[in-house]
């Protein structure tokens, strides 16, 4: 009789091997638009030019942080995806907010008019790379670069959503 080993049982891999390509990730743009769109950061990084931000913001649990970002202007983005407001008339653009959504939950309000060049022109971006590292496994990032706060820095987007304001109630 031989002495030889049965065959080893497979065994069960959890989670994605190490010779798999990293998952992309996608988000959307929706609400009241003509065009909604899902995007990655590789789209992020094609189809808009890239600005690049150098900031530094206040971290409630890590202190001062200093990165630089690259990636799209927010504003460009969204224009593609056409908001359902009349573009000519100043006030119906000044109704329409903005809603980022993050992988962890996390989220934030922006208004259109803070994006808007008649407006508050703010150069928030959605960012490709951080620190000259590629974003694309991690997913896009909102900077908001005037901010000295971190807490509108939104990770991993996985969600914008754009909306007028909901008219107020007489109460």
């Amino acid at each position: 009789m031989s002495r030889l080993s049965p065959p080893p049982r497979p065994v069960a891999v959890r989670g994605p091997s190490a010779d798999a390509p990293p998952a992309v990730r996608s988000f959307l743009i929706g609400g009241q638009l003509h065009r909604p769109l899902t995007l990655t950061v590789a789209d992020l990084r094609a189809r808009w030019p890239q600005r690049h931000a150098p900031v530094v913001f206040d971290c409630a649990t890590n202190g001062p942080q200093h990165h630089t970002f690259d990636g799209p202007l927010l504003r460009d983005v969204l224009d593609e995806a056409g908001p359902a407001f009349d573009a000519r008339r100043r006030k119906d653009r000044s109704r329409f907010l903005l809603t980022v959504t993050g992988g962890d939950g996390h989220h934030t309000v922006l208004s259109w008019a803070e994006i808007d060049a008649d407006f508050g022109n703010a150069p928030i971006l959605l960012a490709t790379a951080l620190d000259g590292e590629p974003l694309d496994a991690a997913g896009s990032q909102l900077v908001v670069p005037s901010d000295r706060c971190g807490a509108r820095y939104i990770s991993a987007i996985t969600r914008i959503w754009v909306g007028p304001c909901p008219e107020p109630r007489e109460r």
